[in-house]
């Protein structure tokens, strides 16, 4: 078990949801799960200190009025959440428990009402006509030819292809916009699910006619394809290719990143440019330079690249950009930086459906950075 999902699973048990199988398997892992170097002989100076303000700050949250049983369970949590991985210039904060009193935190986060994003998404039919998608009924919302365009009871948009009728619109072209703040699920013609994540958009035909199946992507999305040998499935991204025939992987491809990452999951895929092409397998991601084309691929830890796709933010080793930028997308937020020029690593878990304040709390525990609210603007202060 990793830390991560021994986290996620230490989260089920605080609010109750825990069943009990889980609860057994949480117990048994429980002892495994000890601080890196508990003795600090491989730390900096800087770390031992940074150890060191982390404990303090901890400590101090500890509500004195609770029973002691509770009391020492959520102190091992607390604990082991934020140093399971300190060390060699690393840092695993976590979010705290929400019965945790928390004493020493910047007022300028307490009053925020700024909420987790939800299942939204609007729906551009060829003709140019725009669905809310989490305003409109369930049932077929529209046609193209013989197929039917529906929402589901479980907010799924799906494609109803009849494939005994004619498809006389079978070149038309439909996009699924995910505002900031959002994210949804729609299952294409082919019976292929794709999952979008905030500020993410999807293109495709109402039908796949011809050789091969091909959708247009910004953002991030998980697609679970569904098999063809005779028309594969192609993903276009502005300068990568991913093809498969049936597999499932992940494609990471904002327009303000510098790279586009395709994780595999399940199965292979090609990823192609103008200069460049590569095989991935199972739990290799490929990264394309956004500007010279290259590829390069490396083993990552599946569950981090899929936390979004489960409901939380899984950080290890992330520099405070790399993470706001996932946090502005989610709450839809700006966020604006002030005397912030550390180039400390954080990591941690969080689960996406809680009130950002915690979140912020969770990274001030560290004593290395500090926020602000002001409206939906998030500054960023050392």
């Amino acid at each position: 078990m990793t830390p991560e999902q021994y986290i996620i699973l230490y989260e089920k048990h605080l609010s109750g949801s825990c069943t009990a199988e889980e609860e057994e398997l949480l117990m048994q892992y429980q002892d495994n799960f000890k601080m890196q170097d508990p003795d600090g002989s491989k730390l900096s100076e800087a770390d031992k200190k940074l150890r060191g303000n982390i404990y303090g700050r901890i400590s101090k949250t500890i509500a004195t009025d609770r029973p002691p049983k509770v009391i020492r369970m959520r102190w091992w949590w607390a604990a082991a959440a934020v140093l399971l991985s300190i060390g060699l210039g690393s840092l695993f904060i976590n979010n705290q428990p929400p019965k945790l009193s928390v004493q020493n935190q910047s007022k300028n986060i307490r009053s925020s009402t700024i909420k987790p994003g939800k299942n939204t998404a609007v729906l551009t039919l060829a003709n140019g006509a725009s669905i809310v998608l989490d305003n409109a009924a369930n049932g077929v919302l529209a046609k193209s030819g013989s197929t039917a365009i529906k929402k589901l009871k479980n907010g799924l948009l799906a494609y109803d292809a009849n494939k005994a009728g004619n498809h006389p619109d079978s070149n038309v072209l439909n996009t699924i916009t995910i505002p900031r703040g959002g994210q949804y699920t729609v299952m294409l013609p082919d019976g292929t699910n794709v999952w979008l994540n905030s500020e993410s958009s999807l293109t495709f035909p109402v039908v796949f006619k011809g050789l091969t199946r091909k959708v247009s992507l910004n953002g991030e999305a998980y697609f679970e394809v569904a098999k063809n040998k005779q028309m594969p499935f192609i993903v276009h991204t502005d300068n990568t290719d991913v093809k498969v025939l049936g597999t499932h992987f992940n494609v990471h491809a904002y327009k303000d990143d510098n790279n586009i990452k395709t994780t595999l999951l399940e199965g292979s895929v090609r990823l192609s440019t103008l200069s460049s092409s590569t095989l991935l397998t199972p739990g290799e991601q490929g990264i394309t330079d956004a500007v010279s084309g290259s590829i390069t691929q490396k083993k990552v830890n599946i569950n981090q690249v899929m936390a979004w796709k489960a409901g939380y933010f899984v950080f290890r080793d992330d520099d405070i950009h790399d993470i706001m930028k996932q946090i502005s997308r989610w709450y839809d937020v700006e966020v604006v930086y002030e005397g912030y020029t550390t180039n400390m690593k954080f990591g941690g878990t969080y689960a996406k459906n809680k009130d950002i304040n915690e979140l912020l709390k969770g990274l001030e525990y560290t004593g290395l950075v500090h926020f602000k609210i002001e409206g939906r603007r998030i500054i960023v202060m050392a």
